[in-house]
């Protein structure tokens, strides 16, 4: 299985299930590092933490210190985008995010400017024009950091696609992650060259879902769990194309060696992948991962194609 190179995008490791809390009670100890253990055995070779507000991109940039294989985000998730004007100081608050991002990029480990974007399922988190607002504030930072963009669009594809067109130069590239919207969707999303889709469980649940899914072209593709939310389940229409099993335990009887039930983690993006392989009917996992890998690292990791292409050039073999 570990032969199959894996980045996973999305993984909220600042979310308190990972410290063994579920809904405010502390059920198991904290086992971050038993969930790297069984991500790194399965393939997965790098990981991207989630930042979604000042304070979690904070600990994100702590948490993938912690790790040479681990690297975050900074930005503000669109139903948290109240906190620049809860701050007080919106522009204090905009300026505190770019010295996080600075700070990041100079110790090797902020990748994306994220997770940003719109979401319209949430509204009673935050208005829509709230969202979109900082929404676009946050091209300002991608631009002056040169960073790719770690996207989200929830039932907001029409505000999106136009706020992503307005600020295209100052767009570089980015994912849109956790995708689970319409053909449509997906082809307006495309049309956008230096965008790439990403896939998770969320992203797998119903017939309908799988043929969108078929429609992205792997070449634009990426893969994420989005831990620990967006598990693939028994009752999804994915499930039959899973191979790839871990043994799994209920959190009130936690076991390290066990994934806990009902808690997504990275080890199972491997299951996204088998899934993705098999709705798209493609008998070569390892090739698919391959060029998912590729693409990941185009947007996220561009100086690894750059070492890559010297490796070959100079003689070296399976650089990527």
């Amino acid at each position: 299985m570990a032969s199959t190179r894996m980045i996973d995008i999305a993984v909220n490791f600042t979310d308190s299930m990972f410290r063994g809390i579920y809904n405010g009670k502390q059920y198991h100890v904290a086992d971050i590092s038993a969930v790297l253990s069984r991500a790194w055995g399965a393939g997965i070779d790098r990981i991207i933490v989630t930042g979604g507000s000042l304070e979690e991109s904070k600990e994100a940039l702590a948490i993938a210190e912690s790790d040479a294989r681990l690297f975050c985000t900074v930005g503000v998730h669109p139903t948290r985008c109240k906190e620049f004007d809860d701050s007080g100081d919106p522009e204090k608050h905009f300026q505190a995010l770019v010295s996080l991002a600075k700070e990041g990029v100079e110790k090797g480990k902020v990748v994306a400017i994220g997770e940003c974007g719109l979401d319209y399922d949430r509204l009673h988190f935050c208005p829509a024009e709230i969202q979109k607002k900082y929404f676009e504030k946050q091209f300002e930072l991608a631009w002056a950091m040169k960073l790719p963009m770690f996207l989200h669009m929830r039932a907001a594809a029409e505000d999106f696609c136009n706020i992503l067109e307005q600020n295209n130069h100052r767009f570089c590239s980015g994912v849109a992650h956790s995708f689970t919207g319409s053909a449509e969707d997906r082809e307006r999303l495309l049309s956008f060259s230096n965008l790439f889709i990403g896939v998770n469980g969320c992203s797998l649940k119903t017939a309908e879902n799988l043929d969108v899914v078929k429609g992205i072209p792997v070449e634009r593709m990426m893969i994420e769990t989005d831990s620990p939310y967006c598990e693939i389940k028994n009752t999804h229409a994915g499930i039959s194309y899973v191979q790839s099993l871990w043994p799994s335990k209920k959190k009130e009887k936690y076991d390290p060696d066990s994934t806990v039930k009902g808690r997504n983690e990275p080890c199972l993006a491997r299951q996204v992948l088998e899934v993705v392989a098999g709705c798209k009917g493609i008998a070569d996992i390892d090739q698919l991962s391959k060029t998912i890998y590729h693409n990941t690292c185009r947007v996220f990791f561009p100086h690894d194609l750059d070492s890559a292409a010297d490796a070959l050039l100079s003689g070296g073999h399976d650089a990527i």
